[in-house]
């Protein structure tokens, strides 16, 4: 495929716009590394693949796994993946995806001891970097509220660094149901928070949990933060004001992920 004009390179690069993904179910993967972790992990999802002829040949690794799980490879000129994709360097390889979220009926089931809960949170790279580091904390999903921003939207995509494919992601939540159905199931709910009295090395996070996130410049909602059980600080020892949101996240979850695999 060499034309850049052509009608599906066109429909593909239209699913940059929420209203698209929205309306077809479908997000675009970029770059070698989102695209591995997705033909490995999760070959289900894939509708399309898309590579130059240079991927091909230095990719053989995601070449291979394509094949293994019977999925077509579109060869397409540098050109053409440009214009399929948000970044104008997309490094060869970019994938069509179908969105596959889970419910939060399916996460409880599975007796989950520890989550995070994105409320508010609207920067690309910070749901991103939240979702990559409760990927590697071992989280066993992560919830998203209907305010925060499209998990597939690209810069989100790109931020996951493929953790997207890794965990269950339930979005669309409204966040005083989400909190009480959590409360119900045993999961005790800890509000991450400049204005916390408890200090994050005080709290018991061996029970099950979900840490509550909040907006980047506003952090929680006072109403919210009366629903959980503790609110919580993380300790700063510098001269920092303060963490942002995907930094404070990380630290949380690895604490969590200290106490629960000690």
């Amino acid at each position: 495929m060499t034309n850049p004009g052509a009608d599906r390179v066109k429909s593909v690069r239209a699913l940059s716009r929420r209203s698209v993904r929205e309306r077809t179910g479908r997000f675009l993967v970029e770059g070698p590394q989102s695209v591995r972790e997705v033909v490995v992990h999760r070959p289900d999802q894939v509708v399309d693949l898309y590579l130059t002829a240079e991927a091909r040949t230095r990719h053989t690794d995601i070449v291979a796994a394509a094949s293994a799980a019977h999925l077509y490879l579109h060869e397409v000129s540098e050109d053409v993946l440009a214009a399929m994709c948000d970044t104008p360097a997309p490094q060869g390889l970019a994938a069509v995806c179908r969105v596959a979220t889970a419910s939060l009926d399916e996460v409880l089931a599975q007796g989950p001891r520890l989550l995070v809960l994105l409320t508010n949170v609207r920067d690309p790279g910070n749901a991103g970097t939240v979702i990559r580091g409760a990927d590697a904390a071992g989280a066993a999903a992560v919830l998203v509220s209907d305010a925060s921003v499209d998990v597939h939207a690209p810069k989100v995509v790109r931020s996951t660094a493929g953790s997207l494919f890794h965990l269950p992601l339930v979005t669309g939540l409204p966040v005083e149901q989400t909190l009480a159905r959590l409360r119900a199931a045993g999961v005790r709910v800890l509000a991450a928070d400049g204005v916390g009295t408890t200090m994050l090395p005080d709290v018991d996070l061996q029970p099950a949990h979900v840490w509550v996130m909040g907006n980047e410049a506003w952090g929680l909602e006072p109403q919210i933060r009366d629903l959980c059980d503790e609110v919580v600080r993380v300790p700063i020892y510098g001269k920092a004001e303060s963490l942002n949101l995907a930094m404070a996240a990380t630290v949380c979850l690895y604490a969590s992920a200290g106490a629960q695999n000690h």
